[in-house]
This record gives C-alpha cells, sequence and structure tokens, in this order.
C-alpha cells in the first residue's frame, strides 16, 4: 500500500525496456486480508504471474502454484537468513521484498522537548517511564504552545490485528521460537512470555487517545495511527516499521525527518532489540504460460539488479534491501538507517510470525486482543483461547 505509485512507476520503467511485456499492478493494503483477496482472484480464474507470500506456512499453503527459483541470478546476492524461510529441500520458492524492521517510532524533537533521554530507553522498564513521563507533560499542557495537535503519546490501531497479533505479538513469542521455523514446527503455544505482551497491550491503549474508552481502539485504523497520527503530531510515538517513512514524508516531511525507532523490549525478554525480518516474498506462479513465467522472473530480477531497478528499491521505495550489490546505495530516510543501526549491532529478534498458523495471528489472537480491550474478556481467555485455537489448526 505505502508504495503503491512508486511500484506502478517502476513497471512502467522496466516496460519501456521490454515493450513486448505488459504488467497490471493490483494493489491489497491498509489492513486487508491480502490472502483472501489472492484466494478470491484465483477462484474468479484471473491469477496473477506474481503473487506474495509471506514464509514457510504460505510455502506449505501455496506449494502448488510456486515457480522453483533456485537458478535465479539474484539468489547468489541474498543476505544471509532472507532464504530460509521459503526454502524447502535446498530448493527456492519465492524472492524476498525487503529487510524490515519495527519498534517503537518517535518524534525525536517532542522527547527532547519533554526531557526525555531516548538513548536511555533500553527495556521495558525505561520504555515505561518514559511514556508516563510524557504522559504527564503531555496532561500538563507543557508541551501544548509547540505542539499544539499532541493528545497523547500513543496511537494503538487495534482494527490492524496484523499490527497487535503478528507484530505486537512476535516480540513475546519470539522470546519462545528461535525462527520462523520453529514456530512453524510447533503443535503447541506456552505463551511463556503472556504476561509480557499483555504489558506492552496495556501501555500502549492506556496512554493512547482513546484510554478511557479502550473499546474505541478496535476502530482505531492504520491511517488514523500513522496519517492522522505521528504524521501530524497529535501522537508522538507508534508502534510501527521504515517502511511508514515514505507515507509520512508525504503529509509532513519536516516531521518525517525528525523520526527515529526505539527498542520493543519485553517484561523479560532480549533487552535493546528491534524485530526485524524479510516482510513478504514474491512469488511466481506457475499457472501461467511459459512466456508469463518467463517475463515475471525477468521483471523481478530487473528490479533488484539493474541500476535503475536499485534506485527504485532504495530511493523511492525506501527498501532496506535484502541482497548484497547495494554499498553505494545506503538509506537515506531516517527510520531505515534506524534499522541498519540495530542490524549492524546485533540488536534484533527475528520474526516469527511468519510461521504462526494460516490466520492465527490475524484471525484469532488479533482478534482476541479486540475482545481484551473492549473489557469482553480477560486477558487469561485471550492466552486460553489463542493456545487451543493454534493446537487445533496444526493438526
Amino acid at each position: 500500500m505505502e508504495i503503491d505509485k512508486e511500484f506502478k512507476e517502476a513497471a512502467q520503467a522496466y516496460t519501456a525496456e521490454h515493450p513486448n511485456v505488459k504488467i497490471n499492478v493490483e494493489t491489497v493494503g491498509g489492513g486487508a486480508d491480502y490472502g483472501a483477496a489472492l484466494r478470491a482472484k484465483i477462484q474468479g480464474g484471473t491469477e496473477p504471474s506474481i503473487f506474495n507470500i509471506g514464509g514457510p506456512q504460505d510455502v506449505k499453503d501455496w506449494e502448488s502454484r510456486l515457480v522453483d527459483l533456485t537458478n535465479e541470478p539474484w539468489t547468489k546476492q541474498a543476505l544471509d537468513g532472507v532464504l530460509s524461510g521459503v526454502t524447502v529441500n535446498n530448493k527456492v520458492y519465492a524472492m524476498p521484498f525487503a529487510v524490515e524492521g519495527y519498534g517503537f517510532v518517535y518524534n525525536k524533537e517532542i522527547f527532547q522537548a519533554a526531557g526525555i533521554d531516548a538513548k536511555g530507553v533500553k527495556d521495558y522498564a525505561s520504555l515505561e517511564k518514559a511514556v508516563k513521563d510524557l504522559d504527564t507533560k503531555i496532561k500538563a499542557g507543557e508541551l501544548k504552545s509547540k505542539y499544539p495537535n499532541l493528545e497523547a503519546a500513543f496511537e494503538l490501531p487495534a482494527k490492524e490485528t496484523w499490527v497487535t497479533g503478528l507484530h505486537t505479538s512476535n516480540a513475546a513469542i519470539s522470546q519462545e521460537f528461535n525462527s520462523s521455523l520453529d514456530a512453524f514446527a510447533a503443535k503447541k503455544i506456552d505463551f511463556k512470555n503472556g504476561e509480557a505482551l499483555k504489558a506492552l497491550i496495556d501501555l500502549q491503549a492506556n496512554y493512547s487517545p482513546s484510554a478511557k474508552s479502550k473499546e474505541k481502539l478496535s476502530t482505531v485504523d492504520y491511517a488514523t495511527q500513522v496519517d492522522q497520527g505521528l504524521a501530524i503530531e497529535r501522537v508522538a510515538m507508534i508502534q510501527q516499521g521504515n517502511w511508514i517513512y515514505g507515507g509520512v514524508q508525504k503529509i509532513d516531511p519536516k516531521v518525517a525527518d525528525k523520526l527515529d525507532i526505539l527498542p520493543m523490549s519485553v517484561k523479560g525478554g532480549k533487552e535493546d532489540t528491534i524485530p526485524m525480518g524479510v516482510p513478504m516474498y514474491w512469488a511466481v506462479n506457475n499457472k501461467g504460460t511459459a512466456a508469463e513465467q518467463a517475463a515475471a522472473k525477468d521483471f523481478l530480477n530487473w528490479l533488484y539488479t539493474s541500476e535503475k531497478g536499485k534506485d527504485y528499491i532504495v530511493n523511492k521505495f525506501f527498501f532496506i534491501p535484502p541482497f548484497k550489490g547495494y554499498e553505494s546505495l545506503q538509506p537515506k530516510d531516517p527510520l531505515g538507517a534506524a534499522v541498519k543501526r540495530y542490524a549492524e549491532a546485533g540488536k534484533t529478534t527475528p520474526w516469527v510470525f511468519m510461521g504462526y498458523p494460516t490466520g492465527w495471528g490475524m484471525e484469532v489472537l488479533g482478534q482476541e486482543i479486540q475482545k481484551y480491550l473492549a473489557g469482553q474478556e480477560d486477558w487469561n481467555a485471550v492466552i486460553k483461547n489463542s493456545q487451543a485455537k493454534w493446537e487445533e489448526m496444526r493438526k
């Protein structure tokens, strides 16, 4: 969704060089269920030549349609680990989009105005203290003159179950599983850090504009959180990743350049880290004609290995490339630079949510969290119901 316009421009640049190829780009975003949209296209008889998959669970779900990409030239340039989630029996079945990281994206200037030293925020306790200190300053009106729109520390988009059920949960569940492959192989989930997950959800909910009416959080979407929240300085921080930079920049370039990422630490877990991984992969559909498959593979290769394609990847999409050969094209945006900083320091945790049972994160855990926020059930029910559903879906 964030790069719809820019991706279409890249496709046009490719077809200008390859006039015999026609590319029609269709985007699913804004919290919509991509898997459901893809299944609808296939059932309707209009299968895409290229589609997106998430990791080992998606490889299993879509294995009957995946072209073997093992011998494509880009595979030799892949960074360590980025192909593991889509490799089966030494065969590579998809191409990584990018490397992304997320945590608590915050406005550096607001933190400075509140007298908060962001460099000291390394674990959950220091995060909680920073949020409480910020909340005190906001409620006292001490930041009003400089930031008239500022309402709260956080905005929690509980409507977007990928944010809560996938990304927030990963911070806790990555303490239980070492990788997406471990999660994929697990027949049950213990939720060893279930209380730590609750603390992360509560912190964001209790210091949001809807703190006194948490049932409203299930109507807060991505646009409210990012475009109408952080980008206009209505809130000081949000749980998101480097992918939001382009959208914020379009709304207010000055705000975009004030952003950085705080670590996403959980109680009792690995401190001073951000979850980092490959968000999605490009897959080539084996139901297309030989010519369609060849064109699809060539387009992807052009996009990530040609000089023009690389420029789109780094400077238009604001992607952190998952391949070697980009040494002269370093991320210019502050969020991409922040992710790179964490990566180079080894301060990362894996994206284990790519190994959750199909639909479990968004349709089970994310919806259970909505019920919890609305006061319809307690946290113990969230854990028990989610555990039971995991085991059921693994049978």
